[in-house]
């Protein structure tokens, strides 16, 4: 093996042990010889509600009518009608997908067109992993890592690059950046790429997003999904809603079947019923304001833990020491936390915890607590 092809394997490594997300469930339960359903999973920033009964009867209905014998419609017009009736969009703006992760991918890909792409860190490892598939370069731009409990916030990085990838809430700190300061971006760059993969369940969230500035400016493309609101990851929903022409583009090079029978039935269902969306967002807020100050409180009282504001269900802590030992400790209790080596400007002193039940967050607290007795 020569010298060059010995630095592409350790770049490769590199970028393997970097790609890390939470949500391991599978795997850690099989190593633990438990259930998928005895873990509590705080890695993964899931709503810890069953599904909707409207979800499960869209898929008895699908399953019931034989739906899944047909192709699905290549174009998803019905879907993309639903989509753009729930935003007031055009239907031509809009883009479903096989969850964000899909569209991440692709909008790689069209920031690969525009040059250097501003990463603002630490962030979804995804971004990265995008424009890793198309050789497209970028930087990390480093966000502060301290903030106060006051949302949403001003945007707090100053213009890099000719692309801007942008989290709101941000992922993994929580914070929800204000609409009117991410605006100012969008003028400032060739391509602004956000990700809104949990403004849907962020309390006010909805306020700052910025779906009604795509008929304003071409250069914006924002990311939804469907994964987090209904705890659906396994059934792979999002959408990305943007300039037509760009999307078009999209659509030409992609899978011509990036979406399953299922997974548009229940997008369908699930959009078109407004009085029903309404009622779970307004459960899940609640939800989240009422958990996210009991956990803060209880955690805040271990002593040398910082536990760090968030606007969302997910949040970081950050301990003067390693939290590693800590971690492993919780996981052999049946508990995931999302350890943050991987996230760019954070070591193993940090790490994301997502809000679970009442029950499991009593659980939670009092085993982390434990952990640093141990």
């Amino acid at each position: 093996m020569n010298k060059s092809e010995t630095n592409d394997y350790a770049t490769l490594a590199m970028q393997i042990s970097n790609l890390k997300h939470g949500g391991n469930v599978y795997a850690k339960a099989k190593k633990l010889n438990l259930l998928p359903s005895d873990i509590i999973d705080a890695s993964a920033s899931l709503v810890p509600f069953d599904p909707p009964q409207i979800l499960i009867d869209s898929l008895n209905s699908e399953i019931k009518n034989l739906g899944f014998r047909y192709y699905p419609d290549r174009n998803l017009s019905d879907l993309k009608e639903v989509i753009g009736k729930f935003h007031g969009i055009n239907p031509e703006n809009i883009l479903p997908g096989n969850g964000a992760s899909e569209l991440i991918t692709w909008a790689g890909y069209e920031a690969s067109k525009f040059g250097i792409s501003c990463i603002p860190s630490p962030s979804f490892v995804d971004y990265e992993r995008s424009l890793n598939c198309w050789n497209s370069d970028f930087i990390h731009c480093e966000l502060p890592k301290k903030w106060n409990n006051i949302f949403p916030q001003s945007f707090p990085i100053y213009p890099k690059g000719e692309v801007i990838w942008i989290t709101n809430p941000h992922n993994p700190t929580g914070q929800l950046w204000e609409k009117s300061s991410l605006e100012e971006i969008v003028k400032k760059y060739k391509l602004v790429i956000c990700d809104e993969a949990f403004l849907s369940i962020t309390p006010n969230g909805e306020k700052e997003s910025l779906i009604p500035l795509t008929q304003k400016y071409d250069n914006l493309l924002v990311l939804r999904s469907l994964t987090k609101i209904f705890n659906i990851p396994g059934l792979r929903l999002g959408y990305v809603i943007g300039s037509s022409k760009k999307l078009k583009i999209w659509k030409i090079n992609r899978d011509p079947w990036p979406l399953n029978s299922f997974a548009i039935k229940a997008a369908i269902d699930l959009l078109s019923n407004k009085k029903f969306y309404e009622r779970w967002t307004r459960q899940i807020y609640s939800w989240i304001n009422i958990e996210r100050q009991r956990v803060y409180e209880k955690l805040s009282k271990i002593e040398n833990l910082k536990v760090h504001h968030s606007a969302t269900n997910f949040f970081l802590i950050e301990s003067k020491t390693s939290l590693l030992p800590n971690i492993k400790y919780l996981e052999n209790k049946g508990i995931l936390l999302r350890e943050c080596t991987s996230f760019r400007f954070l070591n193993e002193n940090w790490a994301r915890i997502s809000l679970q039940s009442r029950e499991n967050n009593n659980l939670l607290c009092k085993e982390i607590q434990n952990s640093f007795k141990k």
